[in-house]
């Protein structure tokens, strides 16, 4: 299936390009893997979910910072590819969470992420190896900051 219209018949559609934030590549292309750089619960690079998970935000305000931080993942692989179709799925997802102290559900927090992307890319190749950390602080006080390793299909 055409990954934009997975993506739309979801209800979701892709973000503008989030701006760099710093001196890095957005992606880097090793053989037929793509590393993203960590992309945070942003609009227009702008924080949209903030503060620490089990404080200011509740579990469900989390999963949704870690659904935005995926789909600045997809925007960029958009404008680094040309065609997110190009894609056959992600192969690994490391998340960090602004936590407060005693919170220790990071896992179900990064649950917003996992779920778009096997929703989207099916199980087999949508279902990630993850893992999911407690941060002290992430930058302009976002919620979560997620990294991804997708792999293009063969041949691309």
């Amino acid at each position: 299936m055409d990954v934009y219209a997975r993506l739309k018949e979801m209800g979701f559609e892709l973000p503008e390009l989030p701006p760099p934030g710093g001196v890095y590549a957005p992606v880097k292309r090793v053989g037929n893997l793509l590393y993203v750089s960590g992309q945070g619960a942003t609009v227009k690079g702008v924080p949209a979910v903030v503060g620490k998970v089990g404080d200011a935000c509740t579990i469900e305000d989390g999963q949704r910072a870690a659904q935005m931080c995926c789909l600045n993942a997809l925007s960029t692989l958009h404008h680094y590819l040309g065609d997110l179709n190009r894609l056959k799925g992600v192969v690994k997802i490391l998340g960090f969470v602004a936590s407060a102290p005693g919170f220790n559900m990071q896992p179900k927090v990064m649950d917003g992420c996992s779920v778009l992307l096997r929703d989207l890319f099916g199980p087999e190749n949508g279902v990630a190896a993850r893992s999911a950390i407690g941060a002290g602080e992430l930058p302009g006080d976002i919620a979560c900051e997620v990294e991804f390793i997708f792999e293009l299909k063969d041949g691309e």
